[in-house]
Formats: structure tokens, C-alpha cells, sequence
């Protein structure tokens, strides 16, 4: 008789609940997909050992770097985002502001449609409102932090950091290219490429 597999199972490590302020133990749901199994064969259980690992390290692979401490920002800033992808583009509004502990980060269309609202408190990004988890603009956010921050406190916040002439790099993640301080083009290894400019400069 064969056994049949649970509908829905989430992955391993799933980090996306966060957003929505639940707690998420990776350990415990592997171990609880395991233990929920039926009497399965030593093979069964050493490949659902190896799926759960393989899903929690790319879930942490995923995690977006964040600084050591809070870089000084010359908050509150307003940028014009430009997206380019395949040929395709798109235009954003940013708000970055400070707000009580932490930072808050607004994302809109040029309607004024609320795209992302995120804040970053002591390290953790929180969902602000009730906008669905959108992990690009929490990828964008988390870059440009990395671009804004001052060359005197980059290496400090980020140890594995490059910087050269008017670009930096954080290797295998983000390459910045500056025109000017709050001027740059941001890009990932596998896309997209953005075009980062104050708002006051820029005609979305």
C-alpha cells in the first residue's frame, strides 16, 4: 500500500512568514516533516534530510546583506528608481525615512500605488502595513543601503565590500557605479539593473 504525500508541505527554512510577524523554526519543520511521514525506508528519510537542507541554505543564501550598524543616511531622501529588465522598464518612487528605532522604506508607482513598505529595526526587516512580501524590493532595499552608505563607514558595515575609484561591490551580490553620492546605477548578477537618482533630478 502505498502512502500518500501531505497536499501542501512549505519549505524548509521559509523566511517569507516573517513578513506577516510569525516566528519560523527551521529545524522544527524539518523535523516535523520528517517525524509526519510514515515509517519511511533509512533512503526516505536521508533524501528528505538532504531536500530540507538544501532548502534552508538557500534560504539563508537569500537573505539580503545588512550592515554591521547603522550607516549615517542624510535622511529623508525621495529617489527616482529605474528599472530595466529584458528590455523593460519600469519607474518607482522611494521614500527612505527615519522613523521612531529604525528606517522606513516606502515604495510607489508614479500613480502614487503603494508598491513595498518595509522598516529596518536593530537589523530585521518589518512589514509595514499590509502590502504582500515582495522580496525584490526588500533585495533593493537592502542594495541601496549598501550604495548610500559612506565610503569612511563602509568597511566597517560591510567587511567583504570592494571599493574603487567611483565604484563598489559586494562580490556575488551588488555592483554600484556612481555619477554622484546619491547618483549611481545598481546591478545584480543575474538582474535587474536599476538607475538610481534624487527624485528632484528625475522625470519618472
Amino acid at each position: 500500500m502505498q502512502h500518500r504525500q501531505p497536499a501542501h508541505l512549505e519549505p524548509c527554512g521559509s523566511w517569507l512568514a516573517s513578513d506577516w510577524g510569525v516566528s519560523v523554526n527551521p529545524n522544527a519543520r524539518c523535523a516535523a516533516a520528517i517525524a509526519g511521514k510514515p515509517a519511511p525506508t533509512g533512503s526516505r528519510v536521508w533524501r528528505l534530510f538532504v531536500f530540507c537542507i538544501v532548502l534552508l541554505l538557500s534560504a539563508c543564501a537569500s537573505h539580503a546583506p545588512l550592515p554591521a550598524g547603522n550607516p549615517t543616511l542624510p535622511l529623508p531622501l525621495q529617489l527616482h528608481i529605474e528599472r530595466e529588465q529584458a528590455g523593460q522598464r519600469q519607474d518607482w518612487l522611494l521614500v527612505i525615512q527615519r522613523e521612531g528605532p529604525g528606517i522606513r522604506w516606502s515604495m510607489m508607482d508614479p500613480l502614487g500605488i503603494p508598491l513595498a513598505r518595509q522598516q529596518l529595526i536593530d537589523r530585521q526587516w518589518q512589514a509595514d502595513g499590509l502590502l504582500p512580501p515582495n522580496p525584490e524590493a526588500r533585495e533593493l532595499f537592502a542594495a541601496l543601503l549598501f550604495a548610500l552608505t559612506p565610503s569612511g563607514e563602509l568597511l566597517r558595515n560591510y567587511p567583504a565590500a570592494v571599493q574603487q575609484g567611483q565604484q563598489r561591490s559586494l562580490p556575488a551580490r551588488w555592483n554600484v557605479r556612481y555619477a554622484q553620492p546619491s547618483s549611481f546605477e545598481l546591478n545584480l548578477p543575474q538582474g535587474p539593473h536599476y538607475r538610481v537618482s534624487p527624485l528632484s533630478e528625475s522625470t519618472p
